[in-house]
């Protein structure tokens, strides 16, 4: 009997580690949205303080990034997880690292922004500005699926996915068709390195749906 107390008492400590690590997965969650914002302010609203304020919280994110991994290492390591405790640990250190690269391209957005903020507004920052909403939407979605752990909103982001390579494609055609002069070469090199982050923005809120998925239901689709 004494066995059988000590093993609950030791589940129900490692029962309390996971739901911290998911608590702090999502603050770390809700910082990238954060990010996310204030590139999208940077980028379009041409807000520069909005920018400056992305170098900051980056490091918030980066510190959250490193306490999960080492508590999600520290769980496998003391706790001899079962499968599906195990599966769960390991999918909340590579979502991590997903959050966190959205987070490192949000801040370069805002960089971007930065260097665009001395030229005219290009014709093309529109369609920009479409695909960038729909990035945001995903990882809004992702997010979701993350809270209440719902496999079907993570799979479904996947096809969001597909409009988003379909602006990215769209626009690197435009953009490539654009006939620089030395005032405005640099505007489009910026552009085209915006949309590769946003391209990369989406295909990192799909790999966090893809993850959610997997933990719910063991299968990778």
């Amino acid at each position: 009997m004494q066995e059988l107390s000590d093993h609950g008492q030791i589940r129900s400590k490692f029962d309390r580690q996971l739901i911290q690590i998911q608590q702090n997965v999502l603050r770390m969650g809700a910082l990238v949205e954060s990010s996310f914002w204030l590139a999208h302010t940077a980028l379009f609203e041409r807000n520069l303080e909005s920018a400056l304020q992305l170098a900051l919280q980056d490091k918030q994110i980066d510190r959250y990034y490193r306490q999960i991994e080492q508590d999600c290492i520290n769980a496998i390591a003391l706790q001899a997880p079962v499968s599906r405790d195990l599966r769960w640990l390991s999918a909340m250190m590579q979502l991590t690292r997903d959050l966190e690269r959205i987070g490192d391209y949000a801040e370069n957005l805002g960089e971007i922004a930065v260097k665009l903020f001395p030229y005219p507004i290009p014709t093309y920052i529109a369609r920009i500005e479409m695909m960038a909403n729909r990035c945001r939407a995903m990882l809004a979605l992702s997010l979701v699926a993350l809270a209440n752990m719902d496999a079907e909103a993570g799979f479904k982001i996947k096809i969001k996915d597909d409009a988003v390579d379909d602006d990215y494609q769209d626009l690197y055609n435009l953009l490539s068709c654009q006939k620089p002069d030395s005032s405005s070469s640099e505007p489009i090199m910026l552009s085209v390195l915006a949309i590769h982050h946003l391209e990369r923005m989406a295909d990192h809120a799909t790999n966090i749906g893809q993850r959610v998925g997997y933990v719910v239901t063991g299968d990778r689709s």
